[in-house]
């Protein structure tokens, strides 16, 4: 069959005959669930944050020097951020003692 769609449309059509197969063992539509959806899901950024505590997205104005140097660090600029702020409010007493920022990270 695929062999005839393909001759009539007059070029090779990527996926049909996987298509074709799917359809012929009732998986044409079928209606998957959470689960099923899961499982499939490419590996990549996730869904939403897993951390027990999570991160607010807030909006700052830095001197364009600053940012330039803290993005030439490369990826986790804004970790590093996020670390440098923490520890400077723990030397200045405004926030107790935690563990390391390695420690706080998801695994």
């Amino acid at each position: 069959m695929a062999k005839a769609i393909e001759t009539d449309a007059g070029h090779a059509t990527p996926g049909l005959r996987a298509g074709l197969e799917q359809a012929k063992r009732g998986e044409y539509a079928a209606v998957h669930t959470p689960e099923q959806i899961r499982a499939r899901r490419k590996a990549g950024r996730p869904l939403g944050s897993v951390q027990a505590t999570t991160k607010k997205p807030v909006q700052i104005r830095l001197d364009d020097d600053v940012l330039t140097a803290l993005r030439a660090t490369g990826d986790g600029w804004q970790t590093r951020i996020n670390d440098t702020l923490r520890a400077s409010l723990m030397l200045a007493g405004k926030l107790p003692a935690t563990k390391p920022a390695e420690d706080r990270r998801r695994p």
